[in-house]
């Protein structure tokens, strides 16, 4: 108890000297101190309310507007009552006022007043009390200053400065007056003084004076020390200040560093003004001087405030854009060291302790009016401790922020930009192409029949009537106001306006006005959106008040539902193709009544409803690159995802659902059966199957444990797991899927070298081509688009889709084809393949094996599962099965469970498996059935490992049986019954019939066939051996996949692309005709130029045929045509007349049409195409097609045959490569070659190991 006294006497002593600092008395706080504190001594609190009954009570009378009813008689009384220091409270809803009883002492009125504006009323004091409240009614810890405020232009202005003032330590609350120009700030005076507000005011851009003060009252120095510990809002300028230290309390110290800038970019006097007027004006900036001549800067500034690199930043963003500043050496990190590094707690999020690069966010900002609102935001955010770079556009209400995430989250930026007085929310990236939310089938890309993106590069607002929402839409959001009565809004028309000015001047003065809420004014349209109180004005007041600012201004008529109009300019059109899409398109859109496009003149007259659709929302739509491909592929991704907060023993303390803007990287998230995985991560705790088909092609699930990787996008087929985010955003797997396939559709350029020909040759034929058109020959022009028109049709009717003439004409020049293995050589679907007993077959028959199995293997949701139960149903001949329990399922290793009531499913079964049985058994005949009791077997199925862990053995013939179905890429299951291994089940992935027939013809006609697959070389090699194929790329990523077409593209050959998944869309798009099967996912059929409707391989060749026809018939169009002017042009201009051969006009005119019918009957011809059968294709095969050896088959891993720094290999080459395993590596257990641990080494060979080198040689 001594050392407690001392410490005690101690603080009392330091306090007193603090307050002799401040000359505030140190005498009057005593008595309440000691009375106070004694309590808070000993552990309770204490308050200056028990002192006994000489505290005072007063009586005063508060103005409450807004209340509509008794019930918020009851809902003030009843608040205000509980408060401290209220002795009663009686509301009058006739006079709108409220009488209180208080202790001033205790409660002020202001702070009552306060209490009733957060309940949603107006509250101001009475006539009489407002005036003396300060000294009468102050806490004593209390003190308000009133500032003159001048530069204030809208109520953006004021939520700045309020927003600012507030999150200042010492300030209880502010209120800022447009109209009077003036702030009211309620103050502690121990922690900040009225000089620092009135300067902290001044950095804003604003003029400020002191109009007067309250004098600050005496406090103890034990509250000091609790309100300077409570208190949870500090500025960063006085982040590091020491409240220890006398010498600084009440004040900020600043220390002034002075920094030398180089600054390239500056040409005149004007650059120089520009520069110090605005740099000037930044916090902490004491003084900044710059030099033309020597183009440097010399900046004092506070380093507590500001820093080298927001100098840098602030001055390289000023107009016109072109400073560049040098740093000197070491300058990037002064003015940040003095920030403590241990500002976080321990218990922050885990990504503050993961990432450490930057990450872009982008932040919608309503209620931004003017220039001064950005430099505000702009302003404040840069000074936020972990902001990099902040880009404010005024235009479409957004804000670009650089910042470190494991400094400052997203959450925070946004609470900042509200907290001064704006509306923020997250742009979610996935959408940035793709602005509004209601048409996304409109914001597609443009598209010509080829399918070829149309270059709309510019999109000007020319000229015409803008609407009155011509502002994006986020800036209408305002929150719905209080009143009784709901603000109106209305259309003023406005002559004489000339310039920003007059527009500015507009706004400025109506916003001063009562009644007038917000005002939108249009300077190239000249209208005025104005939102009012009826009650206060009305739409002919508005318009006399701008009629008394020197404008012409009248009311608009019927405005709501009156049409905008606006006039485009288009850039890229080339063709009534593009013309036709950005019509339909527009007319599809919601909100547009009408659209003309002028391919002669690239302009656009779009009329359209302001109220539904602005214009800004038409250009995005023709400007949109975003096509459907892209468009399903965003869809993939999760929208939300399941954040947790894990504590001791990774207990699950808390879930939220957020956003995937919100998540970062290093946070921990929670994924449900059947929900989407968000983000790619890291397994922390929990076993699962995850559906990757989506993304790497493989229709087998992959087992994922602690320490497995997930992709983005994936499905969670089994089990809940926690993951730990290692890639999020743009930096997913998922989007780099989607940049692979923008970057692809947009970097194909058609061919030039035809074009690069014709103009060597162009000159020589001038005169020629002068005499043709003078002919009108109108046979050339339809000599190509009639036979395009007629061999699309042609091949659609024989279940060919081509996308335009672009990929039709270039099949023929096809000199490479790359097959996809997963759906497309193969079937995409696991079949059983073979069955053999292993048992007795007297005991077991074979009908009773498929009845056991089918029964066990219906409670599986594993693939191979579903497949041997299908088997079963069909060779039973049954659609029902017998009961299954005790079903246990071990990812990786198979299922165990007892089966019962199958001996119906076999008396009822009429169909024999004599016939089969004969090649999957040498028992020939099938024992009958007897009608014995119900019986219940034990059922094991899985691999080697699930048995042996059940105490079975496995002889050596049976595992060569099962290698010999693993070395053909196939899964081979083992069956036990009630503990007697009774048979075998291999499983595969089936070729389909017409691949090696369609491989064969393709090689025979010149054609190069690659097999490339993201599966592993087992396989692969396995599938290639059965179709022909001699080159084979294994366990490629889908980056490797356009890297691998790149590559043979630069090489001079046309490429051609077979494939049906996501994993394929990327170098469908890049190669130079990609073909998608129809029966394939819809991002690889938006993806590709070829679609085969009927899902057969042969039509990848008969496309080819098709289109060798086409060119073929092409060619005799223009040379009949040609040979027709030619001979028709001498005949025509008189060369003949001597021998008596003229003709007349008519019969020129009869001889033009002649040609241009010929023509068209030429490719009318092309309607007689049949597509070669499949009895002809094996009929040119017959004898010539023969089986490739593994010895024939060459193998390649990855892109292993050339360098390995691809640059889009990087972001895939960080998938696992347990996200790639096959069909056999999934369940089959072969240990690998580099295995040396005995059989009995545990579960090493199930598919819970997850090694990435024992994987690649499997």
């Amino acid at each position: 108890m001594p050392e407690q006294e001392r410490q005690i006497t101690a603080r009392e002593g330091a306090s007193r000297k603090i307050l002799s600092k401040l000359s505030l008395p140190t005498r009057a706080w005593e008595p309440a101190m000691k009375k106070s504190f004694a309590f808070d001594n000993v552990g309770y609190e204490g308050g200056l309310d028990g002192l006994g009954p000489s505290s005072q009570v007063d009586t005063s009378t508060i103005r409450i507007l807004g209340m509509t009813c008794q019930s918020c008689v009851k809902s003030i009384e009843d608040r205000i009552s509980s408060l401290k220091g209220i002795v009663s409270m009686k509301v009058s809803l006739e006079q709108g006022s409220a009488t209180v009883k208080y202790v001033p002492s205790v409660v002020s009125l202001q702070q009552v007043c306060h209490q009733i504006g957060d309940m949603g009323f107006e509250a101001s004091i009475a006539e009489g009390k407002a005036a003396s409240w300060p000294s009468r009614s102050l806490p004593a810890q209390e003190a308000v200053v009133k500032l003159r405020v001048e530069g204030m232009t809208c109520q953006s202005c004021v939520g700045s400065i309020e927003g600012k003032v507030r999150k200042l330590q010492g300030v209880v609350r502010v209120k800022v007056s447009l109209s009077n120009q003036e702030a009211v700030i309620t103050y502690q005076p121990y922690l900040i003084q009225p000089e620092d507000l009135r300067d902290h005011v001044n950095d804003m851009g604003f003029e400020a004076a002191i109009k007067n003060k309250v004098a600050p009252l005496s406090l103890g120095p034990i509250d000091i020390e609790r309100l300077e510990s409570t208190n949870p809002k500090r500025p960063l300028s006085s982040a590091n200040q020491n409240f220890n230290n006398s010498e600084t309390l009440g004040h900020q110290g600043r220390n002034v560093v002075t920094l030398q800038l180089r600054i390239d970019g500056m040409h005149c006097k004007s650059c120089v003004l520009n520069i110090e007027e605005n740099i000037g004006q930044l916090l902490g900036v004491q003084s900044i001087q710059v030099s033309l001549e020597n183009k440097t800067a010399q900046v004092q500034y506070d380093p507590s405030r500001t820093s080298p690199v927001a100098l840098q930043t602030a001055i390289e963003a000023l107009p016109p854009g072109n400073f560049k500043v040098s740093l000197p050496d070491g300058a990037e990190g002064s003015g940040t060291d003095h920030r403590s590094s241990s500002s976080h707690s321990p218990g922050s999020s885990p990504r503050n302790q993961v990432q450490s690069t930057c990450s872009t966010t982008l932040i919608a900002i309503a209620g931004m009016t003017c220039a001064s609102c950005v430099h505000t935001i702009e302003g404040m955010i840069s000074q936020l401790e972990g902001v990099q770079q902040i880009s404010v556009s005024l235009a479409e209400g957004i804000g670009t922020v650089l910042y470190n995430p494991s400094v400052i989250s997203p959450e925070e930026l946004r609470a900042a930009i509200e907290d001064m007085g704006f509306e923020a929310s997250f742009v979610s990236e996935n959408c940035s192409t793709s602005p509004l939310g209601d048409h996304s089938a409109g914001n597609s890309m443009v598209q010509t029949t080829g399918g070829t993106p149309t270059s709309v590069q510019e999109v000007a607002l020319h000229a015409g009537s803008l609407p009155t929402n011509h502002l994006p839409d986020i800036w209408a959001k305002s929150p719905q106001s209080t009143r009784a009565v709901a603000p109106q809004k209305c259309f003023l028309q406005i002559k004489g306006m000339t310039c920003a000015s007059c527009v500015s001047n507009i706004e400025r003065n109506l916003q001063k006005e009562a009644g007038v809420l917000s005002v939108l004014v249009a300077l190239m349209a000249g209208k005025a959106e104005v939102k009012y109180d009826p009650e206060v004005i009305q739409p002919l007041e508005i318009a006399q008040l701008i009629q008394d600012l020197g404008f012409e201004a009248a009311v608009m008529e019927d405005s709501a539902g009156s049409d905008g109009n606006i006039e485009l300019t288009i850039t890229g059109m080339t063709c009534a193709s593009c013309v036709h899409n950005i019509e339909s398109k527009l007319t599809r859109t919601n909100g547009i009544t009408y659209a003309s496009v002028a391919l002669a003149t690239s302009k656009a007259l779009v009329k359209f409803d302001p109220e539904i659709i602005g214009p800004r929302d038409i250009i995005k739509i023709i400007e949109s690159k975003t096509s459907e491909a892209l468009a399903k592929l965003m869809s993939l991704q999760a929208t939300e995802a399941t954040v947790v907060t894990l504590g001791e023993d990774n207990l699950i303390i808390r879930e939220e659902q957020v956003p995937m803007e919100l998540v970062q990287r290093g946070d921990i998230v929670k994924v449900v059966p059947g929900g989407k995985f968000p983000v790619d991560g890291k397994v922390l705790e929990g076993n699962t199957m995850a559906d990757e088909s989506l993304i790497t092609g493989e229709a087998m699930p992959v087992t994922k444990k602690p320490g497995s990787t997930v992709i983005a996008g994936s499905i969670n087929a089994h089990g809940s797991v926690l993951i730990k985010a290692t890639h999020v955003g743009n930096d997913t797997t998922l989007a780099q899927i989607v940049k692979l396939v923008e970057e692809a559709q947009m970097s194909k350029n058609p061919n030039k070298h035809i074009s690069q020909t014709e103009v060597i040759i162009r000159f020589a034929f001038q005169t020629s081509i002068t005499v043709l058109c003078i002919a009108c020959p109108c046979s050339l022009g339809l000599a190509t688009p009639t036979a395009v028109m007629v061999g699309t049709g042609v091949a659609a009717q024989n279940g060919i889709l081509i996308k335009g003439g672009k990929p039709l004409e270039m099949a023929h020049k096809i000199k490479t084809v790359m097959f996809d293995k997963t759906g497309t050589i193969t079937h995409g679907v696991p079949r059983v393949m073979r069955v053999l007993l292993l048992g007795d077959v007297a005991t077991l028959p074979l009908r009773k094996v498929l009845a056991v199995v089918g029964t066990a293997e219906a409670s599986s949701e594993h693939p191979l599962g579903v497949a041997v139960t299908k088997y079963c149903k069909e060779e039973l001949g049954t659609e029902t099965l017998g009961y299954c329990t005790d079903f246990q399922a071990v990812p990786g290793c198979g299922i165990g469970c007892k089966v019962s009531n199958v001996e119906g499913i076999l008396a009822h079964s009429e169909r024999s498996l004599s016939a089969p049985a004969s090649h999957l058994n040498e028992a020939g005949n099938l024992p009958a059935e007897n009608d014995a009791a119900p019986q219940t077997f034990s059922v094991l199925i899985g691999n080697r490992e699930w048995l042996r862990r059940n105490g079975l053995t496995i002889s050596s013939d049976v595992s060569d049986a099962m290698t010999d179905h693993e070395m053909k890429g196939q899964t081979a299951i083992l069956v036990a019954i009630d503990g007697v291994l009774c048979g075998m089940i291999a499983i595969a992935d089936a070729v389909k019939q017409e691949a090696a027939l369609a491989v064969h013809t393709l090689q025979s006609m010149g054609v190069d066939v690659v097999l490339i697959t993201g599966d592993n070389r087992k396989t692969a090699r396995a599938i290639a051996t059965q179709v022909g194929i001699n080159k084979v790329f294994a366990e490629v990523l889908p980056s490797h996949k356009v890297a691998k077409v790149q590559e043979l593209q630069n090489e001079g050959k046309r490429v051609a692309m077979v494939g049906d998944g996501v994993n394929d869309s990327p170098a469908l798009a890049q190669a130079d005709m990609g073909v998608a099967i129809g029966t394939g996912t819809d991002v690889a059929i938006e993806a590709a130029d070829v679609v085969l409707i009927r899902n057969d391989l042969l039509d990848v060749v008969a496309s080819i045929h098709l289109s060798k026809r086409i060119v073929r018939r092409i060619r005799i169009n223009l040379v009949l045509a040609l040979i027709y002017n030619l001979v028709g042009i001498p005949i025509a201009a008189g060369v003949f007349m001597p021998i008596g051969i003229v003709l007349q006009p008519w019969m020129g005119s009869a001889a033009m049409a002649a040609s241009s019918v010929s023509v068209v009957l030429s490719s009318l011809q092309l309607k007689c195409y049949k597509k070669p059968d499949l009895e002809r294709y094996e009929a040119q095969a017959h004898g010539h097609m023969k089986p490739l050896t593994a010895s024939q088959v060459s193998v390649h891993i990855g892109m292993d045959d050339r360098r390995r720094d691809s640059p889009r290999a990087t972001p895939w080459d960080q998938v696992s490569y347990v996200s790639q395993v096959s069909l056999s590596s999934l369940t089959s257990d072969k240990p690998s070659r580099h295995s040396t641990a005995a059989d009995d080494g545990g579960d090493k060979w199930s598919l819970l190991l997850n090694d990435r080198d024992e994987e690649q040689y499997i």
